[in-house]
């Protein structure tokens, strides 16, 4: 799972790449570092290369077949020329009527029985409010703080658990303020965010208008909200984090960068002078709406939790929950935070965290499990065996951060285990059949093996720590030093990407425009037939299946090929059929595709 966020990192940066935007952003985000103010960002936004770049990124999110209230999903635009779509979107932006908000509910967090609610906006609004976001996203990654964590590029729940830990192990910071903000997606002030947004540099009026319609959608079953920004929207998470922002700001100006009279050279310097003011030292963890404030002492933690209760409705006009929000010390309690619970126990002469799952993520993730049994037990198919492997791989990565999983984990499969082999038992066997993956993470463990419908449980309490690690705060999508720390940039055939881009036919559908740019870069620039550098000019898009035969422009129905193979494929005379066989001097490999090609366009082998 890592690795896969690993590779859908790059996958997003590759994509600004593929569309000539990287440079566009890296620009948008050098000055807002500068504190430029935006006034013309419309123009990057209905831009073509934008608009297909954003086409791009939603197609490959799982979402992209997801309706909304027109019953519209990605499909829609697949077969739509590439002019007529990029016109769509613009005529659109010109004059932008949002259409309604499709209501749904799902579970508040992984794992989770309860629900809260989701709106899912249109097909068209979506890629919309995917090409705000590119062009905002730069310009506000600049102005965030650093210990912000939820909804950002890079970062994760992991880095925002190990920053936690690091103020409890390494800091000494032994007390933690928890303040619950009430129904905050639900209350956030329309107003004060568009005022918010123009602070950061986004004065552009006619996209403030834009995004002022966003949040005004109307929602199905509910009407026009009045404040709130609606979850689900791709730009969501981005307003709420731009709302949250001057609260990061405001929390770190009253220690880790109070604006001090002396400039020191050495951050420890520094330290050690405001430790001997009258400044209280605080820090701060905030991931979405979720934040930590970890202090010295109880008398600072009662001050910073009634101060920031007090900012917060002043500033914000935002309340808190008094039941769920406290002040905790943590030689004595736990704290909870996405998911797990932390404390401090002694450990040789000092307090060291000790974390587990929170006893909500516990219930959770057995209810899950026995559902999905239940499923099985139902259904008789190893499909819902697979999701049940899923499940419980998922489970695993998210929770593994906890220093004491193994023990959480060990509870929850006695507890689904007696459940298994109660509903399942007449399918379940002790012969192993090991796929790739099991060996690969769990092929250490020694219990008891059982498989159902050929498919081999993952043991449920193979579950190992894996400690977190710290953000390295050098990652960023919009400079050249972050992003060789997310990928290696492309080589070799990038040239090719950069000429398709400019020599699009515009009377082709969007979706084989975007494929065979993927598909290029999928086959790293090489002839499909002969394994060759492709070369502008002699090589060619084929489709398997042709279009007169009912083929379509899918990523799956596309071949990248070298000119010579191409006229090999649909020739039919011996006489050409054995020039070009001299040509191209095929390999038992490539003779074989070429076959393979030859009889879906109708041809006979050779």
């Amino acid at each position: 799972m890592e690795e896969s966020l690993k590779l859908e990192k790059r996958q997003l940066l590759r994509n600004n790449e593929y569309y000539t935007m990287q440079n566009i952003f890296d620009d948008l985000y050098k000055q807002s570092c500068n504190n430029k103010r935006f006034k013309y960002l419309m123009q990057y936004i209905t831009s073509k290369n934008n608009i297909l770049l954003a086409y791009r990124n939603i197609k490959k999110n799982n979402g992209s077949t997801t309706v909304g209230t027109d019953n519209l999903n990605i499909s829609y635009f697949q077969e739509m020329q590439l002019d007529k779509f990029i016109e769509l979107i613009q005529n659109k932006l010109a004059n932008y009527i949002p259409k309604s908000v499709r209501r749904v509910e799902i579970p508040k967090y992984q794992g989770s029985i309860e629900t809260r609610p989701l709106g899912i906006p249109c097909i068209e609004d979506r890629i919309i409010q995917q090409c705000i976001k590119q062009v905002l996203e730069p310009i506000c990654e600049a102005k965030f703080h650093k210990h912000s964590y939820g909804f950002r590029p890079n970062r994760s729940t992991d880095h925002a658990i190990a920053r936690s830990m690091s103020l409890m192990n390494q800091a000494k910071l032994h007390y933690v303020v928890d303040l619950d903000i009430k129904g905050f997606f639900d209350n956030v002030n329309h107003s004060k965010l568009k005022k918010q947004m123009w602070s950061l540099g986004i004065q552009d009026k006619n996209l403030i208008s834009i995004i002022g319609k966003i949040l005004k959608s109307k929602i199905q079953e509910v009407g026009i909200p009045s404040k709130g920004t609606p979850q689900g929207g791709i730009i969501s998470p981005l307003l709420s984090n731009i709302v949250l922002n001057e609260l990061d700001w405001w929390i770190s100006s009253q220690w880790e960068t109070f604006d001090t009279k002396h400039k020191y050279s050495k951050a420890e310097h520094r330290y050690h002078a405001q430790k001997k003011t009258n400044l209280k030292e605080i820090w701060f963890v905030r991931y979405a709406d979720d934040f930590k404030i970890f202090c010295r002492n109880p008398k600072t933690a009662q001050k910073i939790y009634n101060a920031t209760r007090l900012w917060l409705k002043e500033r914000l006009g935002l309340d808190i929950s008094p039941n769920k929000s406290k002040i905790t010390n943590l030689r004595r309690n736990y704290t909870e935070f996405l998911g797990l619970k932390l404390t401090l126990r002694p450990k040789k002469g000092k307090y060291v965290c000790q974390s587990r799952m929170c006893d909500k993520a516990k219930k959770n993730t057995i209810i899950k499990l026995k559902e999905q049994v239940k499923k099985i037990q139902k259904s008789g198919n190893s499909k819902e065996v697979s999701k049940l492997n899923s499940i419980i791989l998922g489970s695993h990565n998210y929770y593994n951060s906890a220093t004491h999983i193994s023990l959480d984990f060990s509870k929850i499969n006695f507890l689904v285990t007696k459940t298994l082999e109660i509903r399942l038992k007449q399918w379940i066997s002790d012969k192993p059949r090991f796929s790739e993956t099991y060996k690969r993470l769990y092929g250490n463990y020694n219990g008891k093996i059982r498989t159902i419908h050929d498919i081999t449980i993952f043991p449920i309490y193979g579950c190992k720590t894996k400690p977190p690690k710290n953000f390295s705060q050098d990652i960023c999508n919009y400079t050249k030093l972050g992003r060789e720390k997310i990928h290696k940039n492309l080589r070799g055939y990038k040239h090719l990407i950069d000429y398709l881009l400019r020599t699009a036919n515009e009377n082709n559908t969007a979706e084989f425009h975007d494929n065979r740019i993927s598909l290029i870069a999928g086959q790293q620039g090489k002839c499909y037939i002969t394994g060759m550098d492709l070369e502008i000019g002699y090589m060619e898009c084929h489709h398997k299946k042709q279009k007169c035969d009912g083929g379509t422009d899918e990523y799956t129905n596309l071949v990248w090929i070298c000119g010579k193979a191409h006229k090999l494929i649909h020739c039919t005379k011996l006489e050409t059929i054995n020039k070009y066989l001299g040509l191209l001097s095929l390999d038992e490999q490539g003779l074989k595709r070429v076959n393979s090609l030859r009889k879906l366009v109708g041809n006979s082998v050779i």
